[in-house]
């Protein structure tokens, strides 16, 4: 059995639980599935699976963890630690990462054995659908039984083994299905209760100012009478392009070939809280005026602008009534990620056996010897 744990070593659970909570829900302790139904289980990864292995061994139920199985799914990220590390060192980083390998291995396990448990299966239907896989297998390879069967090899796998894996991932994935709440009918209260807590993040439309602005920084200024501050300067100046706009003269063409004063257009749109100081003031004035109207001048600290308001976009939401089948979707995701939560739970807290500690304190110390040898 240990030839056939290898992609559980890597993804495990986690690729089960994301097969699930995307497919329907089911209900009930036992399941009854088709053929048809077993066809519909997703192509298992080809790669990533490790060759046989020994030496010392954890016992779950009956099967087995071997030690050599946990060096070869750490040793690539472990081996720099423990090389750079004393022992005391290494044990303390990375004791914690390889519990959780540990147990993610262990909580698989305790998965199948659950599920060849509670599973009623159809053994003829199982078969068909392992044989559709492993045709489905040769066929990633260009239809080639022969490089199909070399790829198996690389994985330190048979056609039997393999066999063996598929059976084990269905009924493993139809096993969490059916462990699935029922579907009980959403409330109307369910489905606002939800739209009001994402509706921000998920059904917004963003608030967006549309303007062309003419920004007149006073330090910037070139002094054209004595008799004037670079302030009284900068408000007649602005004063006299506020009456050539509303003339009708053309922002950018004002803005030309005079120090201190430049020319910005957000004719495509900016976010209102994107705007920094002192532009930040810009929001408040467009709220005072309508599309095509001028404000200013606008003064904030050393600038002083001229806004052309374009056009002025508020946040807004899509109506609840709009997205109903989103929100459905959302709370049916929610409700079966609680009950798969649950079930790795149990799963997790079965996992914690007795004399994994030695076991794990074993496989550290072999890493770090095969690491620094």
């Amino acid at each position: 059995m240990s030839r056939v744990r290898g992609y559980a070593v890597r993804k495990c659970v986690f690729l089960l639980v994301l097969l699930v909570l995307f497919s329907g829900c089911g209900g009930g302790k036992k399941l009854k599935f088709t053929e048809e139904e077993l066809a519909a289980i997703p192509f298992a990864q080809r790669e990533g699976l490790p060759k046989a292995s020994g030496g010392f061994v954890l016992a779950v139920g009956d099967e087995t963890v071997t030690c050599d199985e946990i060096i070869m799914a750490v040793m690539e990220q472990l081996k720099p630690i423990a090389q750079a590390s004393s022992f005391e060192q290494f044990k303390e980083e990375a004791r914690p990462g390889l519990e959780r390998v540990l147990i993610t291995i262990v909580s698989d396990i305790l998965l199948y054995q659950q599920a060849k448990e509670h599973t009623g299966v159809d053994e003829e239907a199982l078969e068909k659908a392992v044989e559709k896989e492993r045709r489905k297998f040769i066929v990633s390879y260009g239809s080639d039984y022969a490089k199909a069967e070399e790829a198996l090899r690389r994985m330190g796998m048979d056609w039997q083994s393999f066999k063996e894996y598929q059976k084990k991932m269905i009924l493993s994935q139809y096993y969490i299905t059916s462990q699935l709440p029922d579907s009980r009918p959403i409330t109307y209260s369910e489905l606002v209760d939800t739209y009001n807590e994402i509706k921000d993040e998920f059904f917004s439309t963003e608030a967006m100012l549309k303007f062309r602005l003419i920004d007149i920084e006073t330090a910037k200024l070139e002094v054209v009478d004595a008799n004037q501050s670079r302030q009284e300067q900068a408000e007649k100046l602005a004063n006299e392009l506020v009456e050539r706009l509303r003339a009708g003269e053309d922002f950018g063409k004002l803005a030309e070939k005079r120090s201190g004063v430049s020319f910005i257009n957000h004719s495509e749109g900016v976010r209102p809280e994107s705007l920094e100081k002192p532009y930040d003031v810009l929001v408040a004035e467009a709220e005072k005026i309508k599309p095509g109207q001028i404000a200013g001048p606008i003064e904030a600290g050393e600038h002083i602008f001229i806004m052309k308001l374009k056009e002025k976009q508020p946040k807004s939401f899509k109506p609840l009534e709009e997205v109903q089948r989103e929100i459905r979707e959302t709370i049916m995701f929610a409700r079966r990620k609680q009950a798969v939560d649950g079930l790795f739970a149990e799963l997790v807290q079965q996992a914690a056996l007795s004399n994994m500690d030695a076991f794990i304190d074993f496989c550290l110390e072999e890493i770090y010897r095969l690491s620094n040898e």
